[in-house]
């Protein structure tokens, strides 16, 4: 599409300060007769380009102008520059520099860093800490991962693993890989994960076609919750659950409806709401939390 070539001109012009039509046909795959109708079309447009004849000649960007004058919006230049100190933010590699070479073609400084982000817990050492960096290289590059795990019922594993995703999802960060222990695709929850180590061994594997979180072994066999909250409860509601998933009772109270598997990890869940939460199916999940909460009663008699 032309206006996507000619977005790209315009930053081949200024990556390369001066260059000739023919070199530029020859990169976007196009005659030199189409470079000069472009070249016509970015000057009508408020671009100030200069066009030279002769030895010497060529091509370039008039000396000392900004593209923020013409090209892009206030508005669109700081969202590319916010998009840019996210990555440096995350210590993506050369984030810096592509940030600070944007900050003088927009014509702005750079600014102070406004986000930080760190996959480690609260109070870990430096050591635990692991970057987007990191992970994007183990991923791209296909470096096994090993590290420590720890599952929904606390219990310690060590793992090899084939890092194929980084995925968000619902307030936590997921690695999906290739488990070497298991010999099956698996998903990791990132804060699970201790000690984990980028090796120097490699692997070819992809995800099968047509992968998802809802199709893989984390998200099987779920169980449909109905749940009672007491009003007290409405702080956590909506930062824990989706809003289609909560209704609004005329006392003031809420009905959630949501699936959870039967495991540790749900009943650890439902716990942390003490007696704020009523489970009102499945009757399984009633029985069990009921145990449950009988022995912690059990502890203080």
């Amino acid at each position: 599409m032309q206006i996507e070539r000619l977005v790209r001109m315009i930053f081949y012009i200024v990556s390369h300060k001066q260059v000739t039509a023919k070199e530029l046909g020859e990169y976007f795959n196009v005659s030199t007769r189409t470079i000069y109708r472009d070249i016509t079309t970015l000057t009508l447009s408020g671009i100030p380009i200069l066009s030279k004849k002769g030895a010497g000649g060529g091509i370039s960007l008039m000396d000392g102008y900004a593209l923020n004058k013409s090209f892009l919006t206030t508005e669109e230049q700081i969202q590319v520059y916010q998009g840019l100190q996210i990555l440096q933010a995350a210590n993506y590699p050369d984030a810096e520099q592509a940030l600070n070479k944007i900050g003088a073609l927009f014509d702005q400084p750079l600014s102070d860093e406004w986000l930080e982000i760190d996959f480690s817990y609260w109070g870990s050492s430096d050591e635990e800490k692991i970057t987007i960096a990191e992970l994007r290289r183990a991923i791209t590059k296909k470096y096994v991962l090993t590290f420590e795990y720890f599952n929904s019922e606390l219990q310690r594993s060590e793992r090899k693993v084939d890092p194929l995703r980084l995925i968000f999802k619902s307030h936590a960060w997921y690695i999906v890989g290739y488990c070497h222990d298991n010999q099956a695709f698996r998903v990791f929850r990132l804060s699970r994960m201790k000690r984990i180590h980028v090796t120097v061994e490699t692997f070819e594997r992809m995800l099968p076609e047509g992968f998802s979180l809802t199709n893989s072994a984390y998200g099987a066999d779920y169980t449909l919750f109905k749940l009672h909250f007491s009003p007290e409860m409405a702080y956590r509601l909506f930062d824990e659950f989706h809003e289609d998933q909560v209704k609004r009772c005329s006392d003031g109270s809420f009905l959630v409806t949501v699936q959870y598997p039967l495991n540790e990890w749900t009943y650890h869940r439902l716990l942390s709401f003490g007696h704020y939460m009523e489970i009102i199916e499945p009757v399984e999940a009633q029985k069990e939390v009921k145990k449950r909460a009988m022995k912690i009663a059990e502890k203080y008699n």
